[in-house]
């Protein structure tokens, strides 16, 4: 197990890659089992489960990375183990206990620990928690039974861009989650809805589409798999909206910005304030921090351009800096964002 995989690290792209084991816990009769090792990466679901017919799965998406000093550090887990809980809350599952949650991640990373990408290649281990149905029903109702499986895979940066800005285009013709509909849970349902306008938006050049409420296609929602920021007179700009997942990356930026001197606004964001804005960007596990150099209003035909020389702007940089400095432990986390994996 010591022994180190024949990786390009560097050159990873965000993707999935066969790791040694992944592990699960089962819910039946009321109650969570104990974790299960498995090398397997298949399931064996009955045909009837929730999961496949009425949309009973949800995920979370998380980060160990190899710091400068060589120990393994989590990002901010307790967030994604409560976020976790309001998904499975809102879609009628099994809630997975935090101390479930956290030995899961602790065990799967510790069996994979030679998957962990070396301090200095931009890579980092991804970790996917997914919680499914699994119980068969054949009327439109909640399981009885439920597994929770956490794998990991060596990921590279979301955007093949990396910490590069990239072009969007906001879409009128789809909605990615209605306002009182699961857009605040992370469930599959949301990102399904986002990939006919994901798919054309690549095909049409753009690295991402973003989605406007889908009320009165007035605000700024987010990008399909990352939430929107936007910097102006020194100040911090992310949406509020009852249909955008909570983004925990946002939430840690938020905080950095602050402490930058930024004011922040969590408000309503209406598409033509993009005009005034300085910087634009994306943010999330996956995407960190993504800066946009334009923005492609598809059925206005309505081009903002923002980072004229080619480059990040100066906030978007200083903030891609200071979190990852947190992660890497390169800097000091007096927030006490990371955990270190003993």
């Amino acid at each position: 197990m010591s022994n180190i995989p024949d990786i390009k690290w560097s050159e990873l792209p965000f993707g999935y890659l066969k790791t040694d084991f992944n592990v699960r816990a089962y819910y039946r009769n009321g109650a969570w089992s104990e974790l299960e090792i498995s090398d397997s990466e298949y399931i064996n679901l009955h045909m009837a489960a929730t999961a496949l017919h009425y949309g009973q799965e949800a995920f979370e998406g998380l980060k160990a990375f190899r710091g400068v000093d060589g120990k393994i550090r989590v990002f901010r887990w307790m967030e994604n183990a409560k976020r976790l809980i309001h998904s499975a809350h809102g879609i009628m599952m099994a809630e997975v206990p935090i101390e479930l949650f956290k030995e899961a991640l602790w065990k799967v990373i510790k069996l994979n620990e030679r998957f962990v990408p070396p301090y200095g290649t931009g890579a980092s281990l991804y970790i996917r928690p997914l919680l499914i149905g699994s119980g068969a029903e054949v009327g439109v109702k909640p399981a009885n039974e439920y597994l929770f499986l956490v794998f990991v895979t060596p990921v590279g940066p979301y955007f093949k861009e990396g910490f590069k800005p990239v072009k969007m285009q906001i879409v009128r013709d789809f909605d990615r989650a209605a306002p009182l509909g699961t857009g605040t849970y992370k469930v599959g349902g949301n990102y399904a809805a986002s990939l006919q306008a994901t798919v054309r938006g690549h095909r049409e050049g753009f690295s991402s589409v973003l989605f406007l409420d889908a009320k009165e296609k007035k605000y700024i929602d987010e990008a399909g798999p990352a939430n929107f920021f936007g910097i102006k007179n020194n100040t911090y700009v992310t949406p509020r909206s009852s249909s955008i997942l909570n983004s925990i990356t946002n939430m840690s930026i938020r905080e950095l910005a602050a402490e930058m001197g930024l004011k922040v606004e969590v408000r309503p964001v209406p598409v033509e304030e993009l005009a005034e804005f300085e910087e634009v960007g994306a943010c999330g596990t996956a995407a960190v921090i993504s800066p946009i150099c334009a923005i492609e209003d598809r059925e206005l035909h309505k081009v903002y351009t923002y980072c004229k020389d080619g480059k990040a702007g100066p906030i978007s940089t200083e903030l891609y800096k200071r979190l990852q400095g947190i992660q890497f432990g390169e800097i000091p986390d007096k927030y006490g964002w990371t955990e270190i994996v003993e």
